[in-house]
C-alpha cells in the first residue's frame, strides 16, 4: 500500500501508525502543485485534493485520517482495542481531535484576521483540556496501550505551537513520550523531518 503525504503534515499520524503496526507499505510525497513524486496527478488518485490518502494494492484508494487509522487497525489487529468501550473511547477520541482540533488549526494555516485567532486559541484550549482531563495521568490518550487515537494525538500536539496555545503539563509529557518512540523517529526521518 502507499501512504501519499505532505511532510509533516497530518498524514503523519497514518506513517505513525503504519510503522507501529508493522504493515508493509511505501510512502509517496506530494507537492503544493499535487503531483506525487512518481509523476501522478494527485487529484485523479484523490479528486478532494488533500491528504493523506491511502492507496491499497488493489487501486482503492482511502482517504480521512480517522478512515485510513481505523483501516490500520483492523487490517494489522494492532492499535485498537478489540473490544468493551476502549475501543469506542477510541473513535470519540479521533472524531474529537480531528473536528475541534484539526479543523480548530485553520486560521493558523490560512492568512485569518487576529479576532479570529484569539476565538480558535481559545476553542483550542477548552478542547485541549478536554483531552488532558480525558488523558489525566495514563500512558497513552485510551489508557495503557498505544492505539491509533495516540498517533493523531502526536501530530495535533506537534502542530500546537503554531496556535500559540500552551498544552496542559500531561499533554506535554504525552508528546515527549510520543516523540521518543521508534516509530516516529522512523516517521520523521522517512519524512526528512527534523
Amino acid at each position: 500500500m502507499n501512504l501519499i503525504y505532505y511532510p509533516g503534515a497530518c498524514s503523519l499520524a497514518d506513517h505513525i501508525a503504519l510503522i507501529e503496526a508493522g504493515l508493509p507499505h511505501k510512502i509517496l510525497s506530494i507537492t503544493r502543485e499535487k503531483k506525487t513524486e512518481d509523476g501522478r496527478d494527485f487529484l485523479s488518485i484523490n479528486p478532494k485534493g488533500y491528504i493523506p490518502a491511502l492507496e491499497l494494492e488493489d487501486g482503492t484508494v482511502l482517504t480521512e485520517n480517522q478512515v485510513i487509522l481505523s483501516y490500520i487497525a483492523e487490517a494489522s489487529g494492532k492499535l485498537l482495542p478489540k473490544e468493551g468501550f476502549a475501543r469506542w473511547r477510541v473513535f470519540e477520541a479521533l472524531a474529537f481531535m480531528s473536528s475541534e482540533i484539526h479543523g480548530g488549526y485553520m486560521p493558523f494555516f490560512k492568512d485569518y484576521p487576529e479576532p479570529e485567532k484569539v476565538r480558535a486559541r481559545e476553542k483550542l484550549a477548552k478542547a485541549f483540556a478536554i483531552l488532558a482531563d480525558q488523558m489525566e495521568d495514563k500512558p497513552f490518550l485510551v489508557g495503557e496501550e498505544m492505539t491509533i487515537a495516540d498517533c493523531y494525538l502526536f501530530w495535533v500536539l506537534m502542530v500546537a505551537p503554531k496556535s500559540g496555545v500552551e498544552l496542559p503539563e500531561n499533554l506535554r509529557r504525552a508528546f515527549e513520550r510520543l516523540r521518543g518512540r521508534p516509530s516516529v523517529a522512523q516517521a520523521f526521518t522517512e519524512e526528512g523531518l527534523s
